[in-house]
């Protein structure tokens, strides 16, 4: 069991690997080994997560979530394949855990005297901008 937060713990079970070449230098190392990480966790059906949990993941994964609610998550920012195994994980566990953290209720509160009174001021200024534009009566 990976401990996410005090209340969430993920199976091991629930998160595959698969090891892909990666770009970038490497040199002729790049070509033969797969170093790359390809994380791959079923939020949809993970039992470990709770449901509110679950969708405010599925929101913060963006683009990183397939139809089928797998969030896939590649690391290739290392040579070694152990560090990007880390890296994987660790992106994984920290988007779980600000999808664990509930959102803030907000607090109604009324606009301050002195920003109703600039806009009130500005819509003045306005009027008389536009008023000044008027065609004037012409007394011939």
């Amino acid at each position: 069991m990976i401990q996410v937060t005090a209340k969430i713990a993920l199976d091991e079970r629930e998160i595959g690997e698969f090891f892909v070449r990666a770009s970038g230098p490497g040199g002729q190392n790049v070509n033969k080994v797969a170093t790359a990480v390809q994380l791959r966790f079923d939020a949809r059906r993970s039992r470990s997560l709770p449901e509110d949990v679950r969708g405010r993941l599925e929101r913060l994964a963006g683009s990183r979530l397939t139809r089928d609610g797998i969030i896939v998550i590649t690391a290739q920012r290392h040579r070694a394949q152990a560090r990007n195994r880390a890296d994987a994980l660790a992106r994984l566990l920290d988007l779980i855990r600000r999808a664990a953290q509930p959102p803030l209720k907000r607090r109604a509160t009324k606009p301050p005297a002195a920003s109703r009174e600039r806009r009130i001021e500005s819509k003045k200024r306005r009027a008389g901008i536009k008023r000044l534009r008027r065609a004037t009566p012409s007394f011939d």
